[in-house]
């Protein structure tokens, strides 16, 4: 007999203003991030580390609230290109039967976004089938900031570097 499948896995509500100029999208949070309510909460994810030079502020120390607050004012906002999907685990990988998130809606209700960053592969492959070619926004694909991908992390950063062009 096999194992049941685990159950269905929900993103976070997006994390915008209607000054937002700049949206990072994950793909779906992983089990420690579900489970404390707030994106990117694995002490090894690098996500907190890579946004905040892009902001020219350190963003670690901070409380998570303040964390948000500071993408925020910077004009950055989150979220994922996974509405729902069934996963063990937490790697992207082992996403399965997922559902979209409406990237559409959200970009046509952002009259000041200029760019999507794609926090990963997966990210990526699902968000650009969704958005195609959306007029006057730029697409970028990021390396992962999950610690699963082990590229070096200067290497990480200076591709991370790139978005500082749309604050």
């Amino acid at each position: 007999m096999s194992d049941p499948d685990p159950p269905l896995q929900h993103c976070f509500p997006p994390v915008v203003r209607a000054d937002t100029r700049l949206l990072v999208l994950g793909s779906l949070p992983g089990a420690i991030s579900l489970a404390r309510g707030q994106y990117y909460a694995h002490p090894q994810n690098q996500f907190w580390r890579l946004t905040g030079p892009v902001l020219g502020r350190d963003l670690v120390p901070l409380p998570y609230e303040a964390r948000l607050q500071a993408l925020l004012d910077a004009g950055v906002g989150l979220w994922d290109t996974v509405a729902a999907a069934v996963r063990k685990g937490s790697l992207d990988a082992d996403i399965r039967r997922h559902e979209a998130s409406d990237l559409g809606s959200l970009v046509a209700h952002l009259p000041k976004l200029r760019a999507l960053a794609f926090n990963g592969g997966t990210s990526a492959r699902i968000g650009r089938r969704q958005l195609g070619d959306p007029a006057g926004l730029r697409l970028i694909d990021l390396p992962s900031s999950s610690p699963a991908y082990t590229i070096p992390f200067d290497h990480k950063r200076e591709a991370w570097l790139v978005l500082r062009t749309f604050l």
